[in-house]
């Protein structure tokens, strides 16, 4: 009776910890699905590249008097840019971003109110892109396929968007902090200081010393022996990853 009774004690006790394994065993599993489908996605920052190529990039949303003279000075140095235009921007000044297309310089999305896009639900998320994807495509007659975030914000509901659409959303590894009110000299100084291969740079159209800075920029980049391209110039198309750090890189 004893040996029964031992015996049946070591089976319950075989059950319990047998329990207690395959319990931690889903927890631990459940956990770590969790944290991959929760893993924040990244736009890209910059790109992984062999040759002195930059991206720069000129965000337009309130004002276009300066466009056509800065189209002039890139043209002046033989170099391209993308235009990141809102649609409200569009709509206020039609013929700048016809002007932009036709003058071989590309036109890109940047929202259509430039609102916070992660907090926008993904119905909201798909108007705000959809509308001015159309605003371009009226223009050029091409579907764009580069989008930046107003305020540079994002969220996972927007790169899934992104990523669904079949574009690229586009953030910057060089701040030119043109919007600050930083003089020529000093805007130059900054870009030039942070510009590497792949570098993707972040402009405004209508900033106070857009003017003065570009073509000390210009001028620095040349001397550096790189050349600005537009951003279909730069991006890789196909089969790339994006690191930790926001580059992307081909496989």
């Amino acid at each position: 009776m004893f040996i029964v009774i031992k015996k049946s004690k070591i089976i319950v006790a075989i059950l319990i910890i047998a329990t207690i394994i395959i319990a931690c065993s889903l927890y631990l599993t459940t956990d770590i699905t969790t944290a991959f489908s929760a893993k924040k996605k990244l736009p890209i920052y910059s790109v992984e590249c062999e040759e002195n190529l930059v991206a720069l990039s000129f965000d337009a949303a309130w004002g276009a008097d300066k466009t056509t003279k800065i189209m002039d000075i890139l043209d002046e140095y033989n170099m391209k840019a993308t235009f990141f235009v809102v649609g409200f921007w569009i709509d206020k000044f039609p013929e700048k971003a016809k002007e932009i297309h036709e003058r071989g310089f590309l036109l890109a999305n940047h929202s259509t109110n430039h609102l916070h896009m992660n907090t926008l639900s993904p119905e909201e998320i798909k108007k705000e892109i959809e509308t001015t994807n159309k605003k371009i495509y009226d223009i050029t007659n091409e579907k764009t396929l580069y989008f930046r975030a107003p305020f540079g914000e994002y969220n996972n509901n927007l790169l899934d968007y992104i990523e669904q659409s079949n574009m690229y959303c586009i953030q910057w590894d060089v701040d030119s902090l043109d919007w600050k009110g930083l003089k020529g000299g000093q805007i130059a100084d900054r870009v030039l200081a942070k510009v590497k291969k792949g570098s993707i740079v972040l402009f405004h159209n209508n900033s106070d010393y857009i003017l003065e800075a570009l073509p000390l920029v210009l001028m620095g980049l040349k001397n550096k022996k790189m050349t600005c391209v537009r951003m279909d110039e730069l991006i890789i198309k196909d089969d790339y990853y994006i690191d930790n750090n926001g580059r992307q890189k081909k496989r």
